[in-house]
């Protein structure tokens, strides 16, 4: 067997943990906890680096296990079995021969350390991965944990999120469970990117303090999608029908296929029912509206609906220049510029872009865009009739405005190609 053993934040190993060490003819872990465990001189031992030559040098000893009959030990941090090294050692050997005894992970330790439950946290790893997941993670829901590493720490997530303007505190946690050295500061995003914060720091938590208490749930983790989409139009406050109708953002949205840990922006926002959808899915939006009193429809719309869009006035194509890059993007407005739009979009855009087009006149010109910005374009007229209720008890059909949807999905072999 070989035996995976979570030494907590701090915690001593547990007796279990000794007689486990006292059998073993190899263990492998960071240094720390190597010098921690005291270990023989006798016991062979490898201390971590690149995981690589770790998991080749444990199969080497375990081919020549069934006459020396010892085991091997792997010391870990926390719950190895959360973000650690279980699954590599799983994948690696088969969960068969994996005993695992976790300790308290550090996220875990985190919250307690700030009094609130976390079965609603979402919890994102930039360790060894892109930061820009995290940030977008950050500006979708109101309570994160950012396992972090150099170069993808505080400060960088601090920076990412001042210049999104999300309102949010940084709770920046160093060395948990180890007295005299644990650290729990407070700080904006504005004040982390300002600080120089080491290499110590190995977790963020990124709370929205309006929304970080839920009332109880049964279900763990992030919230769940929403049970209902292309919600009726009464469902978000507008002005003079001047708003994506449900059937048009139903098809909309399974194009831009939002989702958490996503960026996609609203260009022409107008009431933002379109943003506030794609942020009920997870993903972390950007509304784009050229009117001042669009802007504050869209911001009283997501407000009513619990989420957290940024709202930007101003004019595209003009505007874009200052955003993060977006994964997937909706163009529901432009008039004359729309071509200039769709195409600024569409060479930004990591995945889909999505176009609403009214008049006629204008879909060739927006096609064009999209095919030559390198995207497959597809669409459909959409023209809808809904039941409509006449004197007498009787129903009629009320027919809506068609309406153009054109689309484009980068394709798959492309999207690696992306500045991310």
């Amino acid at each position: 067997m070989i035996t995976v053993v979570g030494t907590g934040t701090g915690a001593p190993l547990t007796p279990d943990a000794r007689i486990a060490l006292g059998r073993a003819g190899l263990v492998v872990g960071a240094r720390r906890h190597l010098a921690a465990a005291r270990l023989p001189d006798a016991i062979e031992r490898i201390t971590l680096g690149p995981l690589a030559p770790a998991l080749d040098a444990v199969e080497t000893y375990l081919e020549k296990e069934g006459q020396q009959r010892r085991g091997v030990v792997v010391l870990a941090s926390g719950d190895p079995g959360f973000f650690g090294i279980v699954r590599a050692l799983a994948d690696r050997f088969g969960p068969k021969l994996l005993d695992v005894r976790p300790g308290v992970s550090s996220v875990a330790t985190a919250f307690a350390r700030l009094g609130l439950p976390w079965d609603d946290a979402v919890v994102v790893s930039a360790h060894g991965r892109e930061l820009r997941t995290a940030v977008q993670v950050c500006r979708a829901r109101p309570k994160v944990a950012v396992l972090t590493a150099p170069g993808a720490g505080p400060a960088e997530l601090g920076a990412a999120l001042a210049a999104g303007r999300a309102e949010r505190t940084l709770v920046v946690a160093t060395a948990l469970g180890y007295a005299g050295h644990e650290r729990i500061v407070r700080v904006t995003p504005a004040e982390a990117a300002g600080r120089d914060w080491g290499r110590a720091v190995n977790l963020v938590l990124c709370l929205d303090e309006r929304r970080v208490l839920t009332p109880a749930r049964t279900i763990g983790g992030p919230a769940v999608s929403p049970s209902r989409w292309a919600l009726e139009e009464d469902a978000f406050e507008h002005r003079d029908s001047m708003i994506t109708k449900f059937e048009v953002r139903a098809l909309a949205l399974a194009r831009l296929g939002p989702r958490l840990g996503e960026h996609v922006w609203d260009i022409g926002a107008g009431s933002g029912s379109l943003a506030v959808e794609c942020a009920r899915f997870g993903a972390a939006v950007t509304a784009v509206e050229k009117t001042r009193d669009g802007c504050e429809r869209v911001r009283a719309n997501a407000a009513a609906h619990g989420v957290d869009v940024r709202v930007v006035h101003g004019a595209a194509p003009t505007v874009l220049s200052d955003l993060d890059d977006p994964d997937a993007v909706f163009v529901g407005g432009g008039g004359a510029e729309l071509p200039a739009i769709v195409t600024a979009c569409a060479r930004r855009a990591r995945r889909a872009v999505v176009v609403s087009v009214a008049a006629l006149d204008r879909v060739p010109a927006a096609r064009d865009a999209l095919v030559n910005a390198g995207f497959p374009a597809d669409g459909v007229l959409l023209q809808s009739s809904r039941l409509a209720p006449l004197p007498g008890e009787v129903t009629r059909l009320a027919a809506a405005n068609p309406v153009f949807l054109l689309w484009g999905a980068r394709p798959p072999a492309r999207t690696e190609g992306v500045a991310r």
